[in-house]
């Protein structure tokens, strides 16, 4: 029987942004745009042109090679034409494939919120959509409150959700906006919408885990017809989070109920990165992971010693719903020290590195990995510091450099002109081929002053780092107290359009920095003469 394919459409830079304590910048969305492109999402959905600055910027060109990058706005405004409205002109001239128009569908929002009648919300959806499919772009429309607007005029919100269909909209996206509706309901009302002459080829759901069931909605919507689901990565969102699309994706390829009949863009192949990808986004966010996420947590496929571990070492089954290499985790059992072996080595493969699993060098490997990640390293969102200990513990890493010492001062005084000032210098002795430079460089702050004294002379390497440029740096505090110990996470990039992530770890947060800044550069040296460590890189 031929399966049905299920679309993903990610939504973590528009509505995830909502989040609390979440503010990205136009880097971090070109980094998380690459991170969905190459995982697979069929959609990725960038943000609001024109509302922001940020935003603007990000849809200055289009991010995504792969999917289907959206543009997000709202329909055009009561008594203006679709030609005359900045909105949705802005919506227009951005860089995207396929534009998301929001849509009131609930009567009691068209009156409080738009303050027009329902029949003019009607025609601005119709027009809206209309002016979209002219351009080229490929239509869809978020009918929010959907579900709270079917429940309390059922006739109307099919109304809206019939304006968009017959506009033209090749989506249309049924919102649960309050997250409140029970998957029993979500699967009457898409059945309804369904029977109403949407077919569900044509249907999305968009669900907010406001009563913890945002995944339960989203299957019942799939059952009920809908065939795109819509979500955020770690389930990000404003108030308690939208679908979690890490916990969505593993379910409908790994539960037959699911994967006899669907299916998505997300091969076997690209299913076990999804640890990496859930990780390396809580990184970006500069937030531990949660180590109870299904699926992908720490604690997933994690078993103490006793019954439960004996009975898993025995057959794996017994305690696991399914493997922890099919969604690219580990098993932890307390009493076993091989779980985890074929994880490392497809990832060695990944990166050019063949080693078989009796070889003691990746008992060795594995060894240093879980003491590190004792310590406060992650290797999951540093994928360059991990190729780079990889290759030493298994093979060999060319001896490019040798930091003999650096010194940082910070000094805070009184320029010429009076005014208090504090003054970052930072000194670096290297050893290149024998020979010393010594470099000295001023900074804003005394991580930026290393940077620049570390890259100022590297003799006959200096021109194969002249385009690395650090994009980001995130530091966190491991634990409490004097003694803390610190955590930093820098991205590097190049005139390749590489990305890369390189980890330090110390009680001293200039000593982790630096740390990470020398990986970057020597992944920058091995990447220029390795074909397999350049296409590790993002």
């Amino acid at each position: 029987m031929k399966r049905e394919r299920i679309f993903l459409f990610d939504t973590t830079l528009r509505d995830g942004q909502q989040t609390p304590g979440v503010d990205f910048s136009v880097e971090d969305k070109i980094a998380i745009a690459a991170m969905l492109d190459d995982f697979g999402i069929d959609y990725v959905e960038g943000g609001y042109p024109g509302a922001n600055p940020t935003d603007t910027a990000f849809f200055a060109k289009r991010r995504t090679r792969n999917a289907r990058f959206v543009a997000f706005g709202m329909t055009k405004r009561t008594g203006v034409s679709a030609a005359n409205d900045p909105g949705l002109a802005g919506l227009l001239q951005s860089a995207s494939d396929t534009i998301c128009l929001v849509a009131k569908s609930w009567d009691y929002h068209v009156a409080v919120a738009l303050g027009c009648t329902n029949a003019e919300n009607l025609d601005n959806i119709a027009a809206s959509v209309e002016a979209v499919v002219i351009s080229g772009r490929e239509a869809m429309v978020d009918c929010e409150h959907f579900f709270d607007g079917y429940k309390a005029n059922p006739d109307y919100a099919l109304a809206c959700a019939r304006a968009a269909y017959d506009a033209g909209a090749r989506w249309i996206v049924l919102c649960d906006t309050n997250g409140g509706t029970q998957p029993q309901e979500i699967l009457t009302i898409v059945t309804a919408v369904v029977a109403a002459g949407i077919p569900g080829d044509r249907l999305g759901i968009h669900a907010h885990n406001d009563t913890g069931q945002a995944v339960a909605n989203s299957l019942a919507a799939v059952e009920a017809g809908v065939r795109q689901i819509q979500g955020t990565l770690n389930g990000i969102g404003e108030r308690c989070g939208n679908a979690n699309l890490v916990t969505l994706i593993p379910t409908l390829a790994l539960k037959e109920v699911y994967a006899s009949r669907f299916e998505t863009a997300i091969d076997t192949d690209r299913l076990q990165e999804l640890t990496k990808l859930s990780h390396a986004f809580d990184e970006l966010l500069n937030r531990s992971p949660d180590h109870q996420m299904p699926y992908v947590g720490a604690s997933a496929f994690a078993t103490k010693a006793g019954i439960h571990a004996s009975a898993l070492l025995k057959d794996p089954r017994t305690y696991e719903h399914v493997t922890p290499e099919s969604v690219g985790n580990l098993r932890k059992v307390m009493v076993s020290d091989q779980g985890g072996k074929a994880n490392f080595i497809n990832a060695l493969k990944r990166r050019g590195i063949v080693v078989g699993k009796d070889d003691p060098r990746l008992d060795r490997l594995i060894s240093i990995v879980k003491e590190r990640e004792a310590t406060g390293y992650a290797y999951e969102g540093a994928d360059a510091s991990f190729a780079i200990l990889a290759r030493r513990t298994l093979g060999h890493v060319p001896d490019f450099f040798h930091v003999e010492s650096f010194r940082v001062m910070v000094e805070r005084r009184f320029d010429a002109n009076g005014q208090l000032k504090t003054v970052s210098e930072a000194v670096v002795r290297v050893l290149i081929d024998g020979e010393e430079t010594l470099s000295v460089a001023e900074g804003h702050g005394p991580v930026n002053a290393l940077d620049l004294a570390l890259r100022k002379d590297l003799g006959k390497y200096q021109h194969e780092i002249a385009d690395l440029e650090l994009a980001d740096y995130k530091v966190r505090i491991l634990n409490g107290g004097t003694e803390a110990i610190t955590r930093v996470l820098i991205e590097s990039t190049d005139a390749t359009g590489a990305r890369w992530w390189t980890v330090g770890v110390s009680d001293n947060i200039i000593d982790a920095s630096f740390q990470a800044l020398m990986d970057s550069i020597v992944f920058k040296l091995l990447k220029n003469r390795d074909g397999a460590v350049a296409a590790a890189a993002e």
